[in-house]
């Protein structure tokens, strides 16, 4: 009887492509996929406690399949991720949700498949959570649903300890993967027809700092030498780190994206030493001045938190400053939330909500306003597109140019990992929207 499995994701984009390696150990142990939690012989949760909510909807999912449980005790539930890692959150989850079968964290992926055996074999609970990071275990199965996409992780682990961050908790100190079994993915990837890769780490210029010899800048020149037209991205970059030899490598490479997330977080000094950064607006500023004396036509995308503890109206004003002075190209805007086990959360001065909700609301407006007149700018233009789907909603393909701009257009033919040139005949907000010029499939 083919078994089936669901995976539910929650958080950022390593979490997307940890539960793709899930997903390929569960299917090497003859699971396949389904849509629907109804269906599923194995529920799987990746969770993720980077913020509350997330913690949230994790917990209020899991409990929901109580009942489901009841009507069929078969029904395996495993649940996983950062979660798992968190201090004292196994305890509480064996504690509220007895149903569940199988628990482990994310310095335990790799054992995944063994412990879904376990628990096939007749164990009533099976639960391993490594308290420390070990060697990292190699594994080319993952079962990609992205294409023509890719996410190819570089490095694990953390070593920064921002102080209101709580990833080097969960996962671990960093860890590079070697250079050499890198290239051998990207070449496979590349070789299978992704047109699209994405170094992941939560600090990628910080890869080879463990020991390996072999810099960021070098392992990225490696890549963007390989054959074959594909485009290149990474992430995520710390700005304490960020430096001139990879500009140096991204000039080199046509390959390498001109655009470049790099986390600034505060545009005040004093919020960004006790956000414990490493580095100041000055040092940020001048990197970006760096990025755009090689290339003018660079974009940067960022992270911003307000409302962190202690941070006055001039703190945020500065905040705003910086933003105006990067001209990022769009940013991800956060209200400080606290997370239990970071340093933040002990910090008095903690911000009122509605002040940090009247100022997440003045910086939205902000950003949306340089990403609005930012999109204006394309009417007109042609531009290359990577097709990645199609909208059913709208009836167009869609895709996005090389910053990261999402593209809609209309085809007769099927476009999905096609390159195509689009004019630009109108904007909305962060999307575009264009006739079809060419596509290489022509």
């Amino acid at each position: 009887m083919d078994k089936k499995y669901k995976i539910i994701t929650y958080g950022c984009q390593m979490n997307l492509h940890e539960s793709e390696k899930m997903a390929g150990m569960l299917q090497q142990l003859g699971y396949t996929p389904t849509e629907t939690i109804e269906d599923a012989d194995l529920i799987l949760f990746n969770t993720c406690c980077i913020r509350e909510n997330a913690e949230n909807h994790a917990f209020g999912n899991i409990g929901a399949l109580k009942q489901m449980k009841k009507k069929n005790p078969n029904l395996i539930i495993a649940v996983g991720g950062c979660m798992m890692q968190e201090k004292g959150k196994a305890e509480t989850l064996k504690e509220k949700f007895p149903f569940i079968d199988v628990m482990f964290g994310t310095l335990n992926l790799e054992e995944l498949g063994a412990l879904i055996r376990e628990k096939l074999a007749g164990k009533k609970r099976v639960v391993r959570i490594r308290e420390k990071e070990g060697e990292i275990v190699e594994f080319d199965g993952a079962y990609r649903t992205s294409y023509p996409n890719a996410w190819v992780n570089i490095m694990y682990g953390c070593n920064n300890f921002c102080s209101y961050c709580i990833v080097p908790y969960v996962r671990g100190r960093e860890r590079s993967r070697k250079p050499e079994n890198i290239v051998a993915e990207v070449k496979r990837l590349v070789a299978e027809g992704y047109k699209e890769i994405t170094l992941l780490g939560q600090n990628v210029n910080s890869y080879g700092m463990d020991g390996l010899g072999v810099s960021f800048a070098e392992l990225l020149d490696m890549i963007a030498s390989i054959e074959g037209k594909f485009r290149l991205r990474f992430m995520t970059s710390h700005p304490k780190d960020f430096n001139e030899d990879v500009v140096k490598v991204m000039q080199k490479h046509r390959k390498i994206m001109r655009l470049v997330h790099l986390p600034v977080q505060s545009g005040s000094n004093d919020i960004l030493k006790a956000m414990n950064r490493r580095y100041t607006r000055e040092k940020y500023l001048a990197e970006v001045e760096m990025l755009r004396s090689y290339f003018p036509d660079a974009e940067l995308t960022t992270d911003i938190i307000v409302g962190f503890p202690g941070e006055t109206e001039e703190d945020y004003l500065l905040t705003e400053d910086l933003v105006k002075k990067a001209d990022f190209a769009s940013a991800f805007t956060f209200i400080y939330s606290k997370r239990q086990g970071t340093k933040a959360a002990e910090m008095e001065n903690q911000i009122p909500e509605d002040v940090q909700k009247d100022r997440i609301m003045r910086l939205v407006e902000l950003v949306n306003s340089l990403t609005r007149a930012k999109s204006e700018k394309y009417i007109g233009k042609e531009v290359e597109i990577l097709c990645e789907g199609y909208d059913e909603k709208k009836g167009l393909y869609l895709g996005r140019d090389e910053y990261g701009r999402m593209g809609y257009f209309a085809s007769d033919r099927d476009e999905v990992g096609n390159f195509v040139r689009l004019k630009i005949t109108k904007a909305n907000g962060i999307s575009l929207y264009g006739e079809l010029l060419s596509s290489e499939n022509e």
